[in-house]
């Protein structure tokens, strides 16, 4: 009965996934996180009007044939005039399983599905270093990677272009 079972779940699996692709999130951890609030005690004496700015980057390595650590790293500075209030920057790790997919899939895949499973991790993990260092609570809003993705292959390509006409010889 239990060979039924998994000769039954192995089927059932084979169906859903019939290439054998398979893209799974084997752990997450926090890999690096600075957090500095230069101002000291002037930032909470100052009225509370804050200009966010916030970097994104993505880091892919691979560990073995299947597995590749996924890194977002997400830095977020915070200034009331000129002043920096705070600067925080989060590396949040995800060791991922990733086989049988097409290589032309695999950058669309480690900068989109990747950075938007390990980024509401980084946001808390932010969220929390900042109350903790007596600041307001700073929830970021979500991020389009998608989007992003698509805007940077965009303009990969505008650059090509560009490239390929200054390279062309001139025709007299």
């Amino acid at each position: 009965m239990t060979e039924e079972n998994t000769q039954g779940a192995a089927a059932a699996q084979e169906e859903a996934n019939p290439q054998g692709q398979q893209f799974a999130l084997q752990r997450v951890y926090l890999k690096d996180m600075s957090f500095e609030a230069p101002m000291g005690v002037k930032a909470f004496m100052k009225e509370w009007k804050p200009q966010v700015d916030q970097e994104l980057n993505t880091k892919v390595a691979k560990v073995d044939e299947t597995n590749y650590e996924v890194t977002l790293t997400l830095t977020v500075t915070v200034k009331l005039g000129e002043e920096t209030a705070f600067l925080v920057e989060v590396q949040q790790g995800g060791l991922f399983h990733v086989s049988g997919l097409p290589e032309q899939a695999m950058p669309q895949i480690f900068n989109t599905a990747c950075p938007q499973i390990l980024f509401p991790y980084a946001r808390e993990a932010i969220d929390n270093v900042v109350v903790k260092g007596s600041f307001p609570a700073l929830m970021l809003p979500p991020v389009n990677f998608d989007a992003l993705f698509a805007q940077a292959v965009q303009q990969a390509k505008a650059q090509q272009q560009a490239q390929g006409a200054a390279e062309a010889p001139a025709e007299q």
